[in-house]
């Protein structure tokens, strides 16, 4: 699982038929730190995020198959959860939203 920001969302008239009740966003990864850690990608939304929102996400194919409980889904990264704070003491004070 990764940590994520949701930065845009994307429209699309036409689509894979399996993703037609989905809803897609737009996800930067993000380091402990918060700060971007990778290159942005598309997710499937599970939980109604919204751009702002920092997100709990399966990055792995298999996963996120499952959590759409369908077998043939063409997708990599699901958004499981809307993350409301990450306490990480590492010799520091923990991060607020």
């Amino acid at each position: 699982m990764i940590l994520a920001r949701v930065t845009g969302s994307v429209t699309s008239a036409d689509k894979d038929p399996q993703l037609a009740d989905y809803k897609l966003l737009v996800i930067q990864p993000l380091g402990l730190d918060d700060g971007p850690d990778g290159e942005e990608l598309i997710a499937v939304d599970r939980v109604d995020a919204g751009v702002g929102d920092r997100v709990l996400v399966v990055k792995e194919g298999n996963a996120a198959r499952q959590i759409t409980g369908r077998d043939k889904v063409p997708l990599q990264a699901v958004i499981v959860g809307v993350i409301d704070h990450v306490d990480w003491l590492a010799g520091r004070e923990p991060r607020r939203p």
